[in-house]
């Protein structure tokens, strides 16, 4: 992998991790566009850089993060987090193999983006304004929200900001509660993905994976690289959101699902 392929993916997984429209997707949209084979190593570095995303939210509400008077914040997070780690690791198998279907990934792309075109109307009414009021049991449920995105293409943002709308939360607190819970989930993904799996359960393709990023300087370079783009393109890429959701809801968010779902169907049903 060049240095050059290395940031343009970082910057589509710092651009998309947060939002509601599927970074897996569009990583694996953007390689399959590059020319990039599926390789171990590509899989192993789109998971990597997910360190520079989950630092740039811990960056963004470092007071929150570090509010270690406030455990109940840490508590409800915990809770959060069991669903996406019991079914993530029940259902891994699954989830690989369905990785590398780009159809069936651009097909989820474009019935979630039909369902972000109604959101706004079904949840008008919002009581909870802030993080500190979601009860720990809204919080667990949230965290089952979240597994829907265990689906390529489902979006881990959308499936858990809408599952914070459902729970009574506003817009700009559910997006925050989504971004917070990410932090837990994705470190542990990231960390399953290149420890555990490398070498906890000996898993022959995560070993090669790992090995080809550590094998040369040039590698490790890349890595370093596309964690620090990731990182910065997240904290812009978050900023934008907050702003955008807040003031227009989710409509956009589901257009765009569907013309670049649409448009990625047909891409790749002429490549077959």
């Amino acid at each position: 992998m060049s240095i050059f392929e290395a940031i343009i993916l970082a910057i589509v997984e710092g651009l998309t991790e947060y939002l509601p429209i599927s970074s897996t997707a569009h990583m694996g949209f953007t390689a399959a566009l590059m020319g990039m084979e599926e390789s171990e190593y590509l899989k192993m570095f789109q998971v990597s850089i997910q360190f520079g995303a989950i630092l740039s939210i811990v960056v963004l509400y470092w007071k929150k993060f570090f509010d270690f008077k406030n455990l109940k914040f840490y508590y409800k997070l915990a809770i959060a987090v069991i669903p996406a780690l019991v079914l993530g690791k029940l259902l891994d198998d699954k989830i690989e193999a369905v990785l590398g279907n780009q159809i069936a990934i651009s097909t989820v792309l474009v019935l979630g983006g039909v369902v972000l075109l109604f959101v706004d109307k079904w949840f008008k009414n919002p009581k909870i304004t802030d993080e500190k009021e979601i009860p720990v049991k809204k919080a667990f449920i949230i965290g089952f929200w979240q597994c829907l995105a265990m689906m390529p293409g489902t979006s881990r943002s959308a499936a858990s900001i809408i599952g914070g709308l459902t729970q009574g939360l506003d817009r700009k607190a559910a997006a925050e509660f989504s971004f917070f819970l990410a932090v837990p989930t994705m470190l542990a993904v990231t960390v399953y993905s290149i420890f555990v799996k490398t070498w906890g359960e000996g898993t022959a393709h995560a070993q090669k994976g790992y090995e080809m990023i550590m094998s040369s300087n040039e590698n490790i370079m890349v890595f370093i690289i596309g964690n620090i783009v990731a990182f910065v393109v997240a904290m812009i890429a978050v900023k934008s959101f907050i702003t955008v959701l807040t003031k227009y809801g989710f409509k956009f968010w589901g257009w765009y699902r569907i013309v670049i779902g649409i448009a990625l169907l047909v891409f790749f049903y002429t490549q077959r």
